[in-house]
């Protein structure tokens, strides 16, 4: 499942094929859209299945909330009233969205390594190609100012490149030695990045110089180690009020609260929070309260006394609930959660066949060799025809 929290708006998505958007402030039902299935021109016979969340974008005024869907669907949603304004169709299968700060396109980065502006304006039209990787893009984010735009992939890259022009590459920030899962910019500190990665570090960068400033790796804060040593960020959080981040890993059921120092340029530990099922998703609301998706059931945590505590009962939390409840039977579908393990790219030693097979090939050449001589000695032995003995 996936939530987002925008002031009081509050998004609900799941693996199935229905969508949950309403106001913590207002009474009422909530808004709960269901997404039309394929039509066989567009991907063969529909599969409602594969019809779940990838991504969701709010805008930066929570006016806008942009929904990519597992079949190539882009949702463009009104928060204000809740209302569906669009349904296109994108080329690729999605994988990560932005909306502008001046609210008027959506950013959507695909699996094939693309980038397509979508118009908010023009809610119809289709989207306009504005970069290329030549790998899976895997997470885009946008400056506040919209001068620039900085895209991740499956290789290691993060590439700063301008919004106007995006064929002008401004500058990479290298340094993971995985695929670049997750992005995020402070609003309050637009000069920074942070960035999540499948090799399990979390890395602060001045992104517009390519300078990594700070790596923090969170395999060295888990009690126990992931499969294979492998601990992949796949949800990446910004409490604005606090300078504070939420990470989530693909594997343990834990929440790391990390602390950004602007003036040190750190990320700091700050505590590591114990779910009781497992977190699917991760964000923080206007006040500072850190909301999880646990398993079926949203779960509030605040501070206090300089620890993340459980809040039980809070009316928010009741309502978000009541609403994953009764629709349980459609949100129940897969985890709207990004699966790592095919990410991962496979070393392959091919070196110890290769030998076997060079000493296979040696050998029988050697052995031929031994043959040919052997039967060349017996010819040269044996009388020859005609020849007169004394």
């Amino acid at each position: 499942m996936a939530l987002g929290r925008c002031g009081s708006l509050v998004f609900l998505g799941n693996g199935g094929s229905r969508i949950a958007g309403f106001s913590l402030g207002e009474s009422g039902e909530p808004f709960i859209f269901d997404c039309p299935k394929e039509t066989r021109s567009q991907a063969g016979p529909p599969d409602e299945e594969r019809n779940g969340v990838v991504a969701f974008a709010f805008s930066p005024s929570g006016t806008y909330v942009a929904v990519s869907m597992d079949s190539k669907q882009l949702l463009l949603f009104r928060a204000r009233p809740w209302e569906c304004l669009s349904v296109r169709t994108a080329l690729r299968r999605s994988t990560s969205l932005a909306i502008t700060g001046a609210e008027d396109r959506i950013l959507l980065a695909d699996k094939s390594g693309d980038v397509y502006s979508f118009s908010i304006n023009h809610p119809d039209s289709p989207g306009q190609l504005q970069l290329g990787h030549l790998s899976m893009l895997l997470a885009v984010a946008v400056s506040p100012d919209d001068r620039y735009i900085i895209t991740a992939d499956r290789d290691e890259k993060i590439r700063v490149s301008s919004l106007k022009q995006p064929y002008i590459v401004e500058a990479y920030c290298l340094g993971h030695h995985e695929f670049v899962s997750q992005l995020s910019i402070p609003p309050n500190h637009p000069q920074l990045l942070v960035s999540g990665s499948g090799d399990g570090t979390i890395r602060l960068w001045q992104y517009e110089k390519g300078s990594e400033l700070h790596c923090l790796n969170l395999s060295e804060l888990q009690s126990s180690r992931c499969e294979e040593n492998r601990c992949a960020v796949v949800r990446l959080a910004y409490c604005r009020g606090k300078d504070l981040f939420a990470v989530v890993c693909d594997s343990p059921s834990s929440v790391y609260v990390l602390e950004l120092d602007v003036e040190a340029e750190r990320l700091l530990h700050q505590q590591t929070i114990t779910v009781k099922q497992r977190a699917w998703d991760v964000t923080f609301d206007d006040c500072g309260g850190l909301w999880l998706l646990d398993g079926d059931r949203a779960v509030l945590y605040q501070q206090h006394e300089g620890l993340w505590q459980e809040i039980p009962d809070h009316p928010g939390q009741t309502k978000i609930n009541e609403v994953i409840h009764s629709n349980w039977p459609v949100f129940e579908g897969l985890p709207s959660v990004i699966s790592c393990r095919n990410l991962y790219k496979m070393n392959i030693d091919n070196m110890a066949e290769y030998r076997m097979k060079k000493e296979q090939r040696i050998d029988q050449r050697q052995k031929k060799r031994t043959s040919e001589f052997a039967a060349e000695s017996r010819d040269s032995k044996r009388p020859r025809m005609g020849a007169v003995t004394m």
